[in-house]
Order: C-alpha cells, then sequence, then structure tokens
C-alpha cells in the first residue's frame, strides 16, 4: 500500500502525531541507553505527570516502539525497552534532540529579535 501524509485521511498522520509529540522524543531518548522501570524513565524525562507518561507508554507499545516487561517479583517489577522499531526511531530522535541543542541559541537570539521587534511594531506612534 501507498501512504501520503498530505492527505488527511492517511493514517500515517496519527503516526506522524505520535513520532513528533515531545514526550515520545523524550522517551525514546530515554530508553536508548537500555530498559529502564517507570521512575526512571519519569525522572530521567523530568516534567511530565505520571498519568501522561502512562499513556505515553501505553501508545509507544501499541505501536511497536517499545517492549513492557513485568517481573514476577514482590514487589512487582516492571520495565520498558525499544523493540528494533523504537530503535530505528531512536536513531531519527537523538538527531533531532542533538541538532535543538546545536540550533538553540540561533532560536533564542531570533526570538529576541522578534520580541523586540514586535514591542516597537505594536507601540503606539506618538
Amino acid at each position: 500500500m501507498k501512504w501520503n501524509t498530505f492527505d488527511p485521511a492517511c493514517p500515517t498522520r496519527q503516526l506522524l502525531d505520535r513520532v513528533g509529540d515531545k514526550w515520545t522524543v523524550l522517551v525514546i531518548s530515554g530508553l536508548i541507553e537500555g530498559p529502564a522501570r517507570f521512575g526512571e524513565l519519569r525522572r530521567t524525562v523530568g516534567g511530565v505527570a505520571p498519568k501522561v507518561l502512562t499513556a505515553v507508554l501505553r501508545s509507544l507499545e501499541r505501536d511497536g516502539f517499545l517492549l513492557r516487561r513485568v517481573y514476577p517479583e514482590s514487589p512487582l517489577r516492571v520495565e520498558y525497552s525499544l523493540t528494533p522499531l523504537g530503535r530505528s526511531l531512536a536513531d531519527v530522535v537523538e538527531e533531532l534532540r542533538r541538532w535543538t541543542e546545536r540550533k538553540m541559541d540561533r532560536v533564542v537570539e531570533s526570538r529576541s529579535r522578534f520580541d523586540a521587534d514586535s514591542k516597537r511594531r505594536a507601540a503606539p506612534l506618538q
């Protein structure tokens, strides 16, 4: 089947939405070094609510990007790890993450210039 992401009805739009989500990017990056438990991921990602992290993990598992492994121990231990499909996405995600870190200074400069120009444009004429 041929997919067309420019077609509003194409299911690739859902996948783009999933892989373009900031929490997805951060969770995938957080699993690059190896399996992690929920609490470890939450600390690594930082700022994510437990409910949101749970939803992201379930979506990534459903889409085949990660594996949820439950260990029958007391207390129960659950680990998340990337599947081969998840690893292939991790390569792209890591490049995007590194790009944002390299280019952030330029973005900050641009935002400052824009905001300064916007204030001048918004100021009333006297």
